[in-house]
């Protein structure tokens, strides 16, 4: 016997609600199988971390460009400190932009990898075997967005550590329970 009752109807239907909910879910931190075999772009919130800090950086010296222009008593005064301030927000959310949207990391059997840029792209893979120890950084901004910095620190001189900010914080802890695991067991195979 079927019934006509709104609320029968609605048992199997998707609800409006969870796609909502599934938009606003934080985004997954990485699986605890390591290593990846894939490229990991930065999440969204780091890009409001990297717009915070071009901001932090580009800011003040408008203002000094602005106090100096001020003092000329320039006739087009305000013209030329509109173009200042113009030009600094410009390259704080071009800087940003781009931090965010060319910087990957990768993790695999040979080791982790950070590659950055378009045009000019720059990777650099850290063998496990070269991993001497590593760091977690967490300035008040990367906190306040659940992300973290991590830095690897190698055997040699050149390029003696690598990092990579606005990472996942759990993606970083991750990494860091992994490698300790790795350094471990290269101090067990010397040792033995």
């Amino acid at each position: 016997m079927t019934t006509n009752d709104p609320a029968d109807a609605s048992v199997g239907a998707p609800d409006a609600t969870d796609a909502t909910d599934a938009r606003n879910a934080p985004e997954p931190a990485m699986d605890t199988r390591l290593p990846l075999r894939e490229w990991r772009a930065l999440p969204a919130r780091a890009y409001r971390v990297f717009l915070i800090v071009s901001l932090i950086v580009t800011v003040p010296p408008a203002i000094a460009a602005s106090i100096a222009l001020y003092r000329t008593g320039d006739p087009l005064l305000w013209l030329k400190i509109a173009a200042v301030w113009t030009l600094a927000l410009s390259l704080a959310v071009w800087t940003a932009r781009r931090r965010h949207r060319y910087t990957f990391w990768l993790l695999d059997d040979a080791g982790f990898a950070v590659r950055r840029g378009r045009m000019w792209q720059w990777e650099t893979r850290v063998p496990t075997s070269r991993v001497q120890h590593l760091d977690l950084k967490r300035g008040p901004i990367e906190r306040a967005h659940g992300l973290a910095s991590l830095v690897l620190h190698t055997a040699g001189t050149r390029l003696s550590a690598v990092s990579i900010s606005g990472m996942e914080d759990a993606d970083a802890e991750a990494l860091r329970d992994h490698f300790s695991r790795q350094i471990d067991r290269q101090d067990d195979d010397d040792h033995a």
